[in-house]
């Protein structure tokens, strides 16, 4: 990303589409292609932008491309091991169980088969692809819920601070920003600030209650809104952010946290599911997938985003890095890394390892931005998932399940297989699909085993199996990217992601054992 390959990628690939059904090719085939490289998530992230772009240009919803978006993505990261976490948790666990370093591209020919299949059902089903209107829309015009006021020169409040004037939470609103007779703005508004003559007090939330101060603290009304969305400070500007599931932010409420004096940020509305919360913003109890519309100060949009990290996404930040000899090297170790894990040269865990001190020996990142980049709360679910599976493992919990799954099914490897990838696959709707790896694989590994077969046909269609979770946005990291940006409903990923289950769950069965015989 900093050295612009990824720039370089979406800009010569995507194109501009003309109708809705070349836009869905024109997404879809790139982005599963460099979901298998570049890992699922990583590439939504990058695409969501233009995602939006091409929704205002083709006259329809975002919601209608981020879906096919989302599963074009987990389609093309089931073709390699790097493509999904799960599919490194699986590989990893492999090499314990049976000795064996599986290829980079072990799972390509099944993956590539079941990507194309299911990009085809995209296309087959396009017409029940929900269109939900998009978070911005509902911040179109700002003017809608910010009030300006105007403190007069005689006013009592003139001379006490905000708290003894009782103007910072009020019935229906909260002040959002001061604005000086010098220009000078004052945000987020502390209690200790004081009121003089000719303020401009900026509040957000329900516009008749706020107009009742008019009456209540002897304000008149300013003779125009201060925000606009084509008319900002320069200096400050309005930026729209997603609460992600797992955000810190989850079940609190503004104004119960610092989380605005301690980002300097400010809170002006809340949209969910793509329509404006007609509450007090600052009161709003905040669920995942909320789209929170705030004002940031003049900082970099880089520096927002790392004291933001953990509890909001923003994806109105747009980083145009500088193409140059950076780009070239950093796709020379992209490849290289490729090339020593592919050909047994060494194994992935050192070839990616050595790819990453290259980057940095060569200057393409430093190391204060990756340790940013880390995803901690990945690494700890790893790390969890590999312990868990080690101890159903050493405990015999693995061998126990597989004999009474084959007790029970019989000893048909080919039903076996089906049973335990159905199980899997469900479950990983309404969990992750790295703790269901973890959990699955030691026993479909014993099973193959006592069956006499070959494991590795049981691995590889567990590691798509795995990814099969099409239906709900909880079950994939790239749904639940989406979710937010897309003013989705739970309900509406079942509406095609329940055929896309269905099928691509019986081509996985049908492809793997006809690239890996099971005997």
């Amino acid at each position: 990303m900093q050295t612009g390959v990824l720039y370089w990628l979406t800009k010569h690939l995507l194109g501009t589409p003309a109708s809705y059904r070349q836009a869905l090719l024109k997404l879809m085939l790139p982005t599963a292609s460099l979901a298998a490289f570049l890992t699922s998530v990583n590439v939504v992230a990058l695409f969501i932008d233009v995602v939006k772009l091409w929704a205002r240009r083709l006259g329809t919803q975002p919601s209608r491309l981020l879906l096919p978006l989302s599963y074009a993505a987990t389609l093309g990261g089931t073709c390699t091991l790097i493509g999904n976490s799960s599919n490194l948790v699986i590989a990893g666990l492999y090499a314990d169980q049976s000795g064996r370093s599986l290829n980079f591209f072990a799972p390509l020919l099944p993956g590539l088969i079941c990507a194309t299949v299911g990009i085809g059902l995209v296309l087959l089903l396009r017409r029940f692809i929900p269109s939900r209107q998009s978070p911005e829309d509902s911040f179109e015009s700002t003017s809608d819920y910010t009030v300006e006021l105007l403190v007069p020169t005689d006013n009592e409040a003139v001379g006490q601070t905000v708290g003894e004037a009782g103007l910072q939470q009020v019935q229906g609103g909260s002040l959002i920003e001061i604005v000086r007779f010098d220009k000078e703005i004052i945000s987020p508004v502390p209690q200790d600030e004081f009121i003089l003559g000719g303020d401009r007090l900026i509040y957000s939330g329900q516009i008749n209650e706020i107009l009742e101060l008019k009456q209540t603290h002897g304000l008149v009304a300013a003779d125009h809104h201060v925000y606009s969305i084509n008319e900002i400070d320069s200096n400050r500007k309005l930026r729209t952010a997603y609460v992600g599931f797992g955000s810190t932010l989850i079940g609190t409420r503004m104004s119960e946290s610092n989380f605005e004096h301690r980002t300097d940020l400010v809170l002006v509305a809340v949209a969910r599911q793509g329509r404006r919360v007609d509450m007090q913003p600052r009161e709003v109890v905040l669920q995942a997938g909320d789209t929170l519309l705030l004002e940031s100060p003049p900082k970099g949009d880089q520096e927002i985003e790392d004291l933001t990290r953990g509890s909001l996404t923003f994806f109105d930040s747009h980083f145009v890095p500088q193409m140059g000899r950076k780009t070239i090297v950093a796709t020379l170790i992209l490849i290289g890394m490729f090339l020593l894990s592919t050909f047994h040269v060494v194994p992935l865990m050192a070839s990616t390892m050595l790819a990453a001190g290259a980057m940095l020996i060569f200057k393409c990142c430093r190391m204060e931005r990756i340790t940013k980049y880390i995803e901690w709360d990945l690494l700890l679910l790893l790390g969890s998932t590999v312990v868990i599976s080690t101890a159903i493992v050493k405990t015999g919990i693995a061998g126990s399940i597989a004999e009474s799954v084959l007790d029970t099914f019989g000893h048909n490897p080919y039903v076996v297989m089906a049973v335990m990838c159905l199980i899997v696959s469900v479950i990983s709707e309404f969990t992750s699909d790295v703790a269901a790896s973890g959990i699955f694989l030691p026993i479909v590994y014993h099973q193959a085993i006592a069956l006499g077969c070959d494991p590795m046909p049981f691995v590889v269609s567990l590691m798509i199996a795995v990814t099969t979770s099409y239906s709900t946005p909880i079950g994939s990291s790239t749904h639940m990217l989406i979710y937010g940006p897309g003013g989705f409903r739970f309900t509406d990923f079942l509406r095609i992601g329940i055929w896309m289950h269905i099928i691509l769950l019986a081509v996985n069965l049908l492809t793997v054992n006809l690239v890996y015989p099971i005997h």
